[in-house]
């Protein structure tokens, strides 16, 4: 099993610093290059660099008031990254790079990732009356 994992190119994990401008301060950001090439990919799809689109995600966490309480901005990249792949395997974002994830209905999104989440909390946390059945 492990060997599908350990035998990944190496290139993949190695880290990498891109210097990014967010209103004008250039910040460092060093992430593998795995979520680089994840970054890249959810840009074009919306006809953005990786500046712009981190520039992006930045000022719209920054809105939703989830910037300064959320910790490190690099996590969230690496999960912005994993939930992108996460929901394009359970079929809410189209694997079809030509489209644009602005073309994308967001709630619908969202529900069909509650949809599909709730059987799986169910079962990991029966609720009480479940529990007194068993």
């Amino acid at each position: 099993m492990c060997q599908i994992f350990t035998s990944a190119d190496p290139e993949l994990y190695a880290s990498r610093a891109r210097s990014i401008r967010l209103h004008g301060v250039a910040t460092s950001l060093r992430l593998e290059n795995v979520y680089w090439q994840a970054l890249e990919e959810i840009g074009q799809r919306d006809g953005l660099s990786v500046p712009q689109l981190v520039a992006r995600l930045h000022d719209e966490l920054d809105a939703a008031g989830a910037l300064g309480d959320r910790g490190n901005f690099t996590s969230f990249l690496r999960v912005t990254c994993t939930r992108y792949l996460q929901l394009q395997l359970a079929g809410l974002i189209p694997a079809d790079a030509e489209v644009p994830i602005r073309s994308l209905d967001a709630h619908a999104v969202l529900a069909g990732e509650r949809r599909q989440a709730a059987p799986a909390r169910r079962a990991r946390h029966p609720s009480a009356l479940q529990e007194r059945h068993l």
